[in-house]
């Protein structure tokens, strides 16, 4: 499933053709996705502006003219596509099989007052339909079920040694499980889990609490993970996330973080840290691998 930094991928190439531009025309192809589609969304959406495209966790929110949110969630194999004139690198979108094409939004040229003739046409294709989309008003989406039990974002300033060490306090859990939790930190998933605990040279079988000292005051393993996971999602971000079998961007491109993986998928390969000798190795946490390096991650 796509994390944040896909996700992040996917709403920047998106930005530039939906934010500040009315919607011309919406045609569902299909009544449902994991769940139904918004009752009369058509209606509701079709003459009103993008008024914001933004992002919570690993859900896509758009703010819609007259106060409701559009909450978008790719699942397995969702993916948006952007045909039309060209609008930078994004506008160049190859499609997936068009009998999966189930979503289908034309927004007007410009971000002016007119309804005009749609320039591109944004288009929901998703083979596996794990993916749904949700109409929210606007005044409750903080409440909402989907949002209201979110942990920070970890590119935030929320996300500090302090909050981690004060969420860790007295958990036994397993460190790993304690990160992917989305009530602990919202967007963070197994690929990038792993990367960030390998950069602060932390196992993923300690238990969380080790990210606190008896006062209650951050551990040095604590003051290592912010900055390894802020860095770990920053680097692939900036390399269009990590393409592992359905996930491309907006613009149809691959991401290519995945060449970069330190130790994500690289069970039985030779540590990458310098000086270690050490081999990395694959677990099972929950039902998902865990892949870490046990001679440099302690």
């Amino acid at each position: 499933m796509p994390e944040l930094p896909e996700v992040e991928t996917v709403r920047r190439g998106l930005e530039p053709v939906m934010a500040g531009r009315r919607i011309v025309r919406v045609e569902a192809r299909r009544p449902d996705l994991r769940f139904p589609l918004p009752d009369r969304m058509a209606e509701r959406l079709t003459g009103r502006r993008v008024m914001h495209l933004g992002r919570r966790s690993k859900y896509l929110l758009a703010t819609i003219e007259g106060g409701e949110v559009l909450i978008m969630h790719l699942g397995m194999s969702g993916r948006f596509t952007i045909d039309g004139e060209a609008h930078g690198r994004f506008a160049l979108a190859t499609g997936g099989d068009a009998r999966h094409d189930h979503v289908v939004v034309e927004m007007a040229a410009g971000n002016g007052g007119g309804a005009q003739a749609g320039a591109h046409r944004i288009t929901y294709n998703d083979p596996r339909r794990f993916g749904f989309m949700v109409l929210v008003p606007g005044a409750e989406i903080e409440g909402h079920p989907l949002i209201r039990d979110l942990g920070p974002e970890p590119l935030g300033n929320e996300l500090t040694p302090a909050y981690l060490a004060a969420r860790a306090a007295g958990r036994t859990a397993d460190l790993k499980a304690f990160l992917m939790d989305q009530r602990t930190i919202a967007g963070l998933g197994n690929i990038y889990v792993a990367e960030a605990l390998f950069r602060a040279g932390i196992s993923p079988n300690r238990a969380a609490g080790c990210l606190t000292d008896k006062a209650g005051r951050p551990t040095l393993r604590a003051e290592r993970l912010v900055p390894a996971i802020r860095g770990v999602l920053a680097d692939a971000i900036a390399a269009g996330g990590s393409t592992l079998r359905d996930y491309r961007a907006a613009d149809g491109a691959l991401g290519y973080f995945q060449h970069s993986f330190l130790v994500y998928g690289r069970q039985g390969e030779a540590c990458v840290r310098p000086g270690c000798r050490g081999t990395v190795q694959r677990s099972i946490h929950g039902g998902r691998s865990t892949f870490h390096c046990p001679s440099c991650q302690r």
